[in-house]
């Protein structure tokens, strides 16, 4: 009986160590031009306890014509259903922005990217009045009610309207500066920062910026996203995969003590890089119709294949000869990834865990169950 009570008190505590003391928030990013929410994206959602999502509101590019920097690429449709996860504007800068602009430049800047964010944020509540009005109008099986009353959509929706409002807590900017854009960037995140005196701005952090933080410097920001993966350019034919790996991510991750408190950003995406005589061909997204061909289709090793006949992928047209390269983050490989960023990065309850992107395609890929399990792992 006393060797009992001894065994039963040692799992007890011992369960008792295995206790996380932190759950983190579970997050992903958004990269698209239409931000349109179906049932089964809320579904996904809601099976994986997604609670907060980066979302790309539009790309900010240098115009070499015009000598300005336009915005491009902007988010088009916007439809949620009445919940939604907690959405973090995010916008892409090109480093050509901020090597070719003046500080004149970058104030008007900062102003416009205030108000395209803030225009975009207003079609977000008017989505969601429009759900909620929807569903007041128009309550389930409306028509079979007795004491149905018709009610006026527009001034309904007027009515939920004036309940909302654009209330963003955190502005992720994107940017991969170097050390000789820093100065411009930094005074350009601290212009953004005026515009949004409510809010956080975060800025998106590159291992390089991260293992080299005195060489790259530290934005003036409230916090960083550390983006743990494209660690190497899908261009280089001698790459194996240059979406990341441990290995690779180990040599990046080296310290602990970097000025910012840091989200985390991994990949959950996959693609094939094509190469022609060794040279490089472009990126295919859509490729999973041809993996099956073997007789199209060459197996050289576990990533490398080659082209045995001239074939059509999408709009792509690949020649007999080609060598395809499929890159994708293993299981393996992104517990090993998530072992290493717990090692030197502080986690905690407020801990961003994101991944990049929200697709139905790669999330069935590789299984909201896994999914989940990388979430836990932090």
């Amino acid at each position: 009986m006393k060797n009992m009570l001894i065994v039963v008190l040692f799992l007890f505590l011992n369960g008792m160590g295995c206790v996380k003391d932190h759950e983190i928030v579970r997050s992903f990013c958004y990269w698209k031009t239409d931000l349109y929410f179906q049932k089964e994206d809320d579904s996904m959602m809601n099976k994986l306890g997604v609670k907060h999502m980066y979302v790309r509101f539009f790309d900010v590019d240098w115009n070499p014509y015009s000598k300005q920097a336009l915005p491009v690429a902007t988010i088009n449709n916007v439809s949620f259903n009445k919940n939604y996860p907690e959405i973090t504007p995010s916008v892409f800068i090109t480093n050509d922005v901020v090597l070719n602009t003046n500080k004149k430049q970058l104030d008007t800047l900062a102003l416009r990217i205030s108000m395209r964010i803030k225009e975009i944020g207003q079609k977000i509540i008017q989505s969601k009045a429009e759900k909620i009005a929807y569903g007041i109008v128009y309550p389930k099986d409306y028509y079979k009610q007795k004491d149905y009353k018709n009610l006026n959509y527009d001034s309904v929706k007027s009515l939920e309207l004036a309940k909302l409002k654009i209330d963003f807590k955190e502005i992720l900017i994107d940017c991969d500066w170097t050390e000789k854009s820093k100065k411009n960037y930094f005074y350009l995140l601290e212009k953004i920062k005026n515009q949004f005196p409510n809010a956080q701005i975060a800025a998106t952090i590159r291992l390089w910026q991260y293992k080299y933080a005195t060489k790259a410097g530290t934005p003036p920001v409230d916090k960083g996203l550390l983006m743990c993966y494209n660690i190497t350019k899908p261009d280089d034919f001698q790459t194996k995969n240059s979406i990341g790996t441990s290995d690779e991510l180990k040599q990046y991750i080296t310290h602990s003590d970097y000025k910012l408190k840091l989200d985390v950003a991994l990949p959950l995406y996959s693609w094939a890089v094509v190469f022609r005589g060794g040279k490089f061909k472009g990126i295919l997204s859509n490729y999973e119709n041809i993996m099956d061909d073997t007789v199209k289709l060459k197996k050289i090793n576990d990533s490398k294949y080659v082209l045995q006949d001239d074939i059509l992928v999408g709009q792509t047209y690949l020649r007999n000869g080609d060598e395809v390269r499929i890159e994708k983050i293993s299981d393996a490989e992104l517990e090993k990834m998530i072992s290493i960023i717990k090692s030197k990065i502080p986690i905690d309850n407020q801990t961003k865990v994101t991944f990049f992107s929200f697709d139905k395609k790669y999330i069935k890929e590789y299984g909201i169950n896994n999914i989940s399990k990388y979430y836990e792992s932090f």
